[in-house]
């Protein structure tokens, strides 16, 4: 078993002003899925992008808008994302607290050394 604190985990840049944890990845021993956490201060945004593989997202802190080519859905606290492989997709800050996110992918699916 491993424990870790989120606070003790160094943090990566990642999109407009948007900054990324990998809490639990290939490094703590996971050998099909990585735990990332991500913060957007205010009027941030993770990248506008797409890839092969799908993930999941669970908001812990905020509101932002979630962009897809299905459109623009407002999601806030307990708000749970399932997005596709290869769907195009965008969180936005909307909100005047930092997002802070969960997103689960597989292991390839992970581009931090």
């Amino acid at each position: 078993m491993l424990i870790r604190n989120l606070e003790e985990v160094p943090s990566f840049p990642y999109g407009n002003g948007a900054q990324k944890r990998v809490v639990i990845g290939p490094k703590q021993g996971a050998p099909n899925f990585v735990m990332r956490v991500f913060d957007v201060p205010p009027g941030g945004s993770s990248s506008h992008h797409a890839h092969d593989f799908e993930h999941e997202v669970f908001i812990l802190q905020g509101e932002a808008t979630a962009k897809s080519p299905k459109g623009d859905f407002p999601v806030k606290v307990n708000s749970s994302i399932f997005i596709p492989a290869n769907e195009k997709h965008q969180l936005v800050n909307t909100g005047t607290e930092t997002l802070r996110f969960l997103c689960m992918v597989p292991l390839h699916g992970e581009d931090t050394p």
